[in-house]
């Protein structure tokens, strides 16, 4: 009888997008498990740890820079250096994909409100002296708002200090996200109506009243009540 020859194990192929895909996961983990601004290699080190070309690092190495966690050095010294993505990368790509797959104006309204609702309850929470100072001071400046010239100041100024008191990053990011899509979503007719300064300035008042007094049920209420006409700023306006 003839013997033939066991036939040669071979590794099996992977697409080119999937070697980037799965590099890149490779040193995204690499990068994780250590401190950040700590070097995790050099171009032809990684390229030979994770055993791809060098065009493939260089390929996963600008996606890791684009979230954040990346920074590539030249010259003397340099290399590739691990690090934390900042909250305004983190919204920056949220957003950009975001823009992508757009929802519908009711659908992010929604959203929108569901977040701002609970961002406020939890604000309430708070018993940090100096932000429900810095709280207070912002009340009497939007009792005294009577220009939409000083709209977005104010009502940019109420979110970063409710931002403060809550101290929960992911959950300020998602906010920030939402807030954002929903300044910038095309409405739709049923979200087009008069946006009136003085319902905007009563409610935030009652919102920051609220919170004062540390009762987060009724911040969550006035906050339900009040936010869709802050955030439906459409295109013609009421001045009183």
């Amino acid at each position: 009888m003839q013997n033939f020859p066991e036939p040669i194990a071979t590794k099996p192929t992977i697409g080119r997008s999937q070697l980037v895909q799965k590099t890149t996961s490779a040193l995204r983990q690499r990068i994780l498990a250590s401190p950040a601004g700590e070097q995790i290699g050099s171009l032809p080190e990684l390229a030979r740890d994770l055993e791809v070309g060098i065009v493939t690092i260089q390929q996963a190495a600008r996606i890791l820079e684009h979230e954040g966690l990346l920074e590539v050095r030249r010259g003397p010294g340099g290399g590739y250096y691990g690090k934390r993505p900042q909250m305004a990368d983190m919204e920056r790509m949220l957003g950009a994909y975001l823009c992508g797959a757009p929802g519908s104006w009711r659908e992010i309204l929604d959203i929108t409100s569901l977040l701002f609702n609970r961002l406020c309850a939890a604000a309430a929470r708070s018993h940090d002296e100096v932000l429900h100072s810095q709280l207070q001071q912002l009340r009497t400046r939007i009792a005294r708002c009577f220009s939409m010239d000083d709209l977005g100041d104010l009502e940019s100024r109420l979110q970063e200090i409710l931002f403060q008191m809550v101290n929960q990053p992911l959950f300020e990011l998602l906010t920030r996200v939402a807030l954002g899509s929903a300044r910038d979503a095309e409405r739709d007719d049923a979200a087009t109506g008069t946006f009136n300064l003085s319902i905007w300035r009563e409610g935030r008042l009652r919102i920051i009243d609220a919170i004062a007094s540390q009762d987060p049920a009724l911040a969550h209420f006035e906050a339900d009540r009040q936010n869709r006409q802050v955030l439906s700023i459409p295109f013609r306006f009421d001045r009183d």
